[in-house]
């Protein structure tokens, strides 16, 4: 079994800084398990952490049910890949792949066999016998990838490993690394700051924040019904769009909820015990859709972006400078900068938070 099973693990410095706050967290056995949030929320720390590469200050880690704080990195059962390739040199691809198993003293028949059958999985057998530096930066981190492969580990552990990376490759690389999933069937845990990787490659998501989880889940529930602002506005391109607003008056299945100079919207299907009070309107840019002048929300296109397949609608609300985007596929009637539009939302795609962030449920 490799289950991973994290309880109360917590990350404090000598200055006293806390980087981990108290992390809950279960990994079923076989799992893809993507820790996503920004620079300096603690994921690549915590990754540390489970690798054994970083104490743990409070806490216990857990791989296959057995408690791993004081067992030493090269017998926890994890093979770490990371950013930087860390391929020696002087040796070929295959004596890169196949150094950890010659340190623990297989056989060269051993240690052939493994390399061999870890090439094929890669796809890269061809390159076997070729030096790190007549490799491009692909097949570079496969050769590492395939280091990590032969080891058999109970855990591979992925610290941002497409990051140097251009952007045709990382999307080749996305895919190589979910068939490899498939194939393998083992537990791994993939850090990143790119929420495209996060929605494209794992099972879960695992949303950070200041060294705290806000929320996990699969990527399909964290895009649709986010816990709060962070997640909702972290998952998404552009992302969300965050209106202030106050609830005017709730009926049975309504609410309407007025934005200032630009309007009032009426949401049907929502029914909220709040009367007067102040909100947060959250509208994917893909949720949002340009209706007539007068009808809608008020508001004056500020700028154009066009993608090729869409286009994006920078627009600026009356009676402010808050500027919401929208999505409109590519063949939509022209508009201009300046032009004034009406915005509404597409029924039922809205979420509402409260002031302090949570979102609010919605029936």
């Amino acid at each position: 079994m490799s289950t991973l099973t994290l309880r109360s693990v917590r990350k404090s410095y000598d200055d006293g800084a806390e980087v981990i706050k108290g992390v809950d967290l279960d990994i079923a056995d076989g799992e893809f398990t993507v820790f996503v949030g920004p620079s300096g929320c603690g994921k690549s720390t915590l990754l540390r952490m489970i690798a054994g590469l970083e104490d743990i200050s409070a806490g216990d880690i857990f791989i296959g049910g057995d408690c791993i704080n004081d067992v030493p990195p090269a017998e926890r059962g994890v093979a770490m890949v990371f950013q930087s390739y860390a391929l020696y040199p002087h040796m070929t691809v295959a004596e890169n792949m196949g150094f950890a198993l010659k340190l623990a003293g297989q056989s060269k028949a051993q240690v052939k066999e493994s390399v061999g059958r870890a090439a094929e999985i890669l796809q890269i057998t061809h390159l076997l016998e070729r030096k790190p530096k007549a490799l491009s930066g692909g097949q570079r981190q496969r050769v590492a990838i395939g280091r990590a492969i032969v080891r058999k580990p109970k855990v591979f552990l992925f610290d941002e490993p497409l990051s140097n990376l251009d952007a045709g490759l990382r999307v080749q690389m996305r895919i190589e690394l979910s068939r490899l999933h498939a194939e393998l069937g083992t537990t791994m845990i993939y850090v990143t700051h790119d929420q495209v990787e996060a929605m494209t490659l794992g099972d879960r998501i695992a949303v950070f924040n200041a060294g705290r989880i806000e929320q996990v889940g699969t990527p399909l529930a964290l895009y649709e019904k986010p816990a709060n602002q962070f997640v909702a506005g972290f998952l998404g391109s552009p992302r969300m769009n965050f209106i202030p607003c106050t609830a005017e008056r709730s009926e049975r299945d309504a609410v309407q909820l007025r934005m200032g100079q630009a309007g009032a919207l009426r949401l049907p299907g929502t029914h909220l015990r709040v009367n007067g009070g102040e909100l947060v309107l959250g509208i994917r840019p893909e949720h949002l859709q340009i209706t007539q002048a007068g009808d809608g929300l008020a508001a004056r296109v500020a700028l154009l972006e066009h993608l090729g397949d869409s286009t994006i609608v920078h627009a600026t609300l009356h009676g402010s400078e808050h500027t919401v985007a929208l999505r409109v596929p590519a063949d939509h009637t022209p508009l201009s900068t300046g032009d004034a539009v009406g915005l509404a939302p597409q029924p039922g795609r809205s979420l509402l938070f409260k002031p302090d962030g949570q979102a609010l449920a919605l029936h």
